[in-house]
This record gives C-alpha cells, structure tokens and sequence, in this order.
C-alpha cells in the first residue's frame, strides 16, 4: 500500500516527506539534499513547492578583464597584496570552476562566455590563456577607438578603458545573449556552488513575482551602513535581500537589458558619482537582490569603502581558487 501511495502522489505530482527517517520518497532523496528540479519545481523545508513559471534556457556570462591596472582610481594594494595578474588568474579560475559545477548539475542548460580583455600585455594574456583553455571561453580584445566619440574626455586613460570595456560589454550582452546575462568583474573570487546558486534562486523568485529581476553575487558590507528598509527572499539555498546599488558586477536578462538600455548605456558615457549612478536609478523600479551570506568575494582594500563581504574566510578562498 505505501508503495502504490508514493506512486499515485508521484503521478499526481505532490511530493511525499517522511519526517521520521528524514527524506523525501518520492524524489528519493535526503531532506538535506536539494530537493528542487530544475526549471519544474523548487523546494524549501518547510515551504513546499513554488512552481517554476519562469524557466532559465541559457546564461552569457560576460568578464571584463584588466590585467595591469593595481586598483583602479586608488592608490592602494588589493587584499594579499597580490599583482593584478593573480587576481586575474584567480577570478577567472574560480568562474570556470563554478561553470562546471553549474554545468554538471543542470546539463541542459546553455551556457557560454566571454572575456572583454583591456589590452593586456602579451605574458599576462599567455597566462590567461592557459587557465580557460579546453573550456570554451572567448578572449575579444577592447575596441578603444570605437568609442572615442561616444564617451566624453575623460582625466586618465584608465577611467576611459573602464567605461569604455563597459559599454563594450553591455553592448554585447545587448545583441548576444538570448535569457540570461552576467556581468563579472575580474576581482572577484566565486565559491563553486555561486553560479548554480544564482540560476536556481533566480527561477524561484522570479517564479515567485512573475517578473525579471537583477541579482548581485556579493553581499557588500557598505549597504549595511544606513539604516534602510530591505525585503527577505528566500531563495533555492539561503536568504537573498533587496538592495538599492551594485558595483557593475549583476546578473540580469535580456529583456530587462533592452527595457533599459538608455540607462545601460548613459551610464557609459561619462564617469559619474556614484559610477553606476544610471544603473542604481533602475533599482528604484525594478528588485534587485543580493545573498546572504555572499557567493563571490570582491577583491578590493581590506579598508574600501565598499568592503569585503562580512562573514567569510577570505584565505580559504583564495588558496582554493
């Protein structure tokens, strides 16, 4: 009889939660394991099930890469103190680690990437090279003399790179990518499970709103600062918050891209303050998210203003990436 009430709920679709011995007999699994699946159902104890109505078909995921610049605008060395090539090295690395694990969990789905590289020199881009090869990721270098006319003059070379592989890469993204899209600094170290994280907790909510939304990877300690209203989401495997601000590493779609281009693409045309200032105005319509606690670690001073996220082992991090 328990059998043929376990194949009758599985044929009706509901899931079966046997408590005592702590599993799911319809999925067959521990209640500690995941429970969802992807693009049909997502499962939190002791929430139930949100059906997936806005199913995820494939990801671009598109890094912007400067391998000299130390900081940019700062005079000030990195966590590590480390050269910028490390970093580099480290970011793309750890990404590359987090593709495969998203890859092996969700075979289906398409994922592609891009490196937008910012000119550099020909030993660090070797090094680079070395670390994506056999995994399928294009290096396009910077067109510069592109947007000459585009971006107004700017003090330093540096600042006009940086809106300028900016622009680059939204522009992209723009014409490229056909669901999801993912913009990366290459400062950031990711732990493996971010990016599967990031699709599964992006299908739920989403699901859950019946709209697009934008995601941050980092939990920066700088928007704890002031005492402002946010909203709790549960997403696939922790709380996810509303926040108001990002640096310019998000994830969001091509919908949303196009429905605000004119911010995406004024917020390129000349530096600003905040620098993402257009990109923050479309937080003010729009829900942006990000986890708690945080799934990559920003690379910057121990003493930025934006900081380190708060609550990680950052040397652990960094030596397996």
């Amino acid at each position: 009889m328990k059998k043929l009430f376990i194949k009758l709920a599985k044929f009706l679709g509901f899931e079966i939660i046997d408590q005592n011995k702590f599993l799911s007999p319809t999925i067959g699994r521990e209640l500690n394991d995941d429970l969802s699946v992807f693009n049909n159902k997502s499962i939190v104890l002791p929430l139930g099930e949100v059906k997936i109505t806005r199913k995820v078909t494939s990801i671009l995921i598109i890094i912007r890469m400067n391998t000299d610049v130390e900081i940019w605008d700062q005079n000030k060395k990195r966590l590590f103190e480390k050269s910028k090539i490390e970093y580099s090295i480290k970011s793309i690395n750890s990404m590359i680690k987090s593709i495969n694990f998203c890859q092996i969990k969700y075979p289906n789905l398409k994922i592609q990437s891009v490196i937008i590289d910012d000119n550099s020199k020909k030993q660090n881009l070797d090094k680079i090279k070395e670390v994506i090869m056999n995994n399928n990721i294009e290096i396009i270098s910077l067109d510069h003399k592109k947007y000459e006319k585009i971006i107004k003059r700017q003090k330093t070379n540096q600042t006009y790179s940086n809106l300028a592989s900016l622009l680059q890469s939204f522009e992209f993204g723009k014409k490229y990518a056909e669901d999801l899209v993912f913009f990366v600094e290459d400062d950031y170290l990711h732990f493996e499970t971010m990016l599967e994280e990031m699709i599964s907790s992006f299908e739920r909510i989403a699901s859950q709103l019946g709209k697009d939304i934008f995601l941050c990877p980092s939990d920066y300690p700088y928007l704890y600062m002031n005492n402002e209203k946010t909203n709790v989401l549960l997403g696939s495997r922790r709380h996810w918050r509303s926040i108001n601000k990002t640096l310019c590493t998000f994830l969001t779609t091509k919908n949303l891209i196009n429905q605000y281009w004119d911010n995406f693409y004024n917020n390129c045309l000349d530096r600003h303050d905040p620098f993402e200032k257009y990109l923050n105005e479309i937080y003010e319509k729009e829900l942006c998210l990000s986890p708690i606690k945080s799934l990559s670690l920003h690379l910057t001073n121990v003493n930025s203003s934006y900081g380190l996220a708060p609550f990680i082992d950052y040397k652990k991090l960094w030596n397996e990436s």
